[in-house]
């Protein structure tokens, strides 16, 4: 379910053009006590949280919790990897934070495109889109809204 470390180059992503309401994009994503782990030294953030399950028992959430952050980056990592190649550039994301994530939890990451905003100076658009990621329960965990920019052809 996890990308490799260092996957090869991917084929050029969807464009613009390709691109229609409602479309939507789905990731699984297997959550391991690594990205808690990986997580803190790549951010900095080594709240007991995140990084130490004995306080983590003793607070309200029972155990060691994923960053928020890095929630969000694996949401809108989806994005990333669906217009690779022919994305211009991410230009917004927004994330709600709903329940908590953990070391075993299956993430099913769900991006549906609510509106296509022509951006012909740049040779394509605007892609926006509100993605919604539920537990391996049915739990709503975040919510997030994205733009991206996306080509018509591939970005030499």
């Amino acid at each position: 379910m996890d990308a490799p470390a260092n996957p090869a180059t991917p084929a050029p992503g969807l464009r613009y053009s390709d691109t229609r309401l409602g479309q939507q994009f789905v990731r699984v994503q297997a959550i391991e006590a690594r990205h808690l782990d990986d997580g803190a030294r790549l951010i900095g953030d080594f709240n007991p949280l995140h990084v130490d399950e004995a306080f983590a028992a003793r607070s309200r959430h029972g155990g060691r919790i994923l960053h928020g952050v890095l929630t969000s980056a694996l949401m809108g990592a989806e994005l990333g990897m669906v217009y690779a190649g022919t994305a211009l550039g991410y230009l917004q994301h927004d994330a709600r934070f709903l329940a908590p994530v953990r070391a075993g939890d299956v993430l099913t990451i769900t991006w549906t495109v609510t509106a296509l905003l022509p951006k012909p100076r740049h040779g394509g658009g605007i892609v926006q889109a509100e993605g919604v990621a539920l537990n391996q329960h049915g739990t709503e965990v975040c919510r997030a809204f994205g733009r991206m920019l996306v080509a018509d052809t591939p970005v030499a």
